[in-house]
């Protein structure tokens, strides 16, 4: 018993120090990109900045432009395991809710780093295409994590509608009618609740915390989005 828990601890403080060292680097990248431009930015420079190794960087990013775009690439799996470690008598709604609340604990504390990247991404058009793309990737993962959740999903979208190949609005979108329409759903409303916190919380000022912020988003979510009162 003695060893399985020194392996724990061992593992939990390699892991820990990995995510210290990705956090390094993708706060280096950022803050060279806002000073510098990302274009300007090297994986030499970054790295130089962070402490480490040009070829530890590739063992974090697969590419320069990812340590802009992909702060933390380990939040969604952390958030899909939450999910999958939650009692399933516990609403899909509360347990998504609850898993994004866990990474979200320290976004007070990264608020400058932040703000940083969003800046980087609106100057450089490209990343913004490939954050967009990360970020969409990360909402179908969360519907996957959330179908397997549910054992079988509640709704389909039309079987075979893309099956013509014709041309049409639906003629670039994945095929995704197996994950059934809850689950897109969820995922798409709770990332987009995600962003409409933290843009809430930003505009509000230091005397409104970000988790009350989050826990409101989500009790409005729950409620269904009841019209607030005439003078609210």
């Amino acid at each position: 018993m003695q060893d399985v828990r020194s392996e724990g601890a061992v593992l939990g403080l390699r892991e820990r120090k990995k995510r210290a060292t990705r956090a390094a680097l993708a706060e280096a990248a950022v803050r060279l990109a806002a000073e510098h431009g990302a274009e300007n930015v090297t994986v030499e420079a970054i790295s130089e900045a962070a402490g480490v190794s040009p070829r530890t960087f590739f063992n974090y990013f697969d590419s320069h432009d990812d340590a802009f775009v992909m702060i933390d690439r380990g939040i969604g799996e952390r958030v899909r395991q939450a999910l999958r470690e939650t009692p399933r008598s516990v609403p899909a709604l509360d347990a998504v809710r609850e898993a994004l609340a866990t990474e979200l604990a320290d976004v007070e504390e990264r608020q400058e780093i932040w703000e940083l990247r969003a800046t980087v991404l609106q100057r450089s058009p490209h990343l913004l295409v490939r954050g967009m793309g990360a970020h969409m990737a990360e909402e179908l993962e969360l519907a996957e994590a959330i179908a397997e959740r549910l054992g079988a999903p509640a709704f389909r979208t039309a079987e075979g509608a893309r099956e013509s190949g014709e041309p049409g609005p639906c003629a670039h979108v994945p095929d995704t009618s197996a994950l059934g329409l809850y689950p897109r759903l969820l995922a798409a409303v709770a990332t987009t609740a995600v962003r409409v916190s933290v843009e809430h919380w930003c505009a509000q000022g230091p005397e409104v915390t970000f988790p009350d912020v989050f826990r409101l988003v989500f009790a409005q979510l729950a409620a269904g989005l009841p019209e607030p009162p005439a003078d609210g």
